[in-house]
């Protein structure tokens, strides 16, 4: 599926079901081997047939030539991927604790049979043999983390040839506040009054930026209050 793009190496669609296809037929010869194998749509897997890849795209070069030099991309990606899962259920079997594995055509019929819409963290859930019987509500929600880091390591702003234009200070919190903490401004006055939740980046002076979802704007750090310091993840 990574290596052709999740979609029908013959006319490019795409949120379609997709089938595996022959490059070269079996009837004629052709191996199972991955080097041998794309994803097709069911109507042009219908059409190509038993047809040799020459004859079927001879109306279209192009996607001849692109198919013959995907086909052999190698997938040493997919090995490392493979051998490292497999490492690790290893290793955390020998833990004693309850681990198990799964297929995403086990997912999916959890899934199906129980009802629930598609969403990832329904998919989630339905991970495995302990997912064919799970209790969703639609109030449920998932809890969303993204990897903010944690700023940069330079200390030293270069120019376009190299030569240092500014230093950054070594301290990183001003005011109690660092940059990255979520805080809740209470604006009494002004465009901005207002109560609003985001992300502060500070300067050393006391006029912080505030991020929310909807602007950025200057707000006094007199008007803040801690939510939660920056730990370099954010939460959704």
């Amino acid at each position: 599926m990574e290596k052709w793009g999740r979609q029908c190496a013959y006319c490019d669609a795409e949120h379609a079901p997709l089938t595996i296809d022959h490059i070269h037929p079996t009837s004629r010869g052709g191996s199972d081997r991955v080097s041998n194998l794309t994803l097709a749509c069911f109507p042009c897997n219908q059409r190509k047939s038993n047809r040799p890849l020459t004859e079927f795209l001879a109306h279209d070069p192009k996607r001849l030539a692109r198919i013959e030099a995907q086909r052999k991309a190698p997938l040493r990606d997919a090995a490392a991927v493979n051998s490292t899962r497999w490492a690790l259920f290893g290793t955390l079997k020998k833990t004693g604790l309850p681990v198990e594995v799964g297929t995403g055509g086990r997912t999916k019929y959890n899934r199906v049979r129980q009802g629930y819409v598609k969403a990832h963290w329904i998919d989630a859930a339905c991970v495995g043999k302990s997912g064919d019987a799970v209790s969703l509500h639609s109030e449920q929600r998932s809890l969303a983390i993204e990897a903010m880091g944690h700023g940069e390591r330079q200390r030293t702003r270069l120019n376009r040839h190299g030569f240092p234009v500014g230093h950054k200070t070594g301290t990183k919190s001003f005011s109690g506040f660092q940059t990255g903490d979520l805080v809740r401004a209470r604006v009494l006055k002004g465009k901005h009054a207002g109560i609003h939740v985001g992300r502060v980046a500070i300067r050393f002076r006391p006029s912080f930026a505030l991020k929310t979802a909807a602007d950025i704007f200057d707000v006094h750090p007199k008007y803040l209050s801690l939510i939660q310091r920056s730990d370099g993840y954010a939460y959704q």
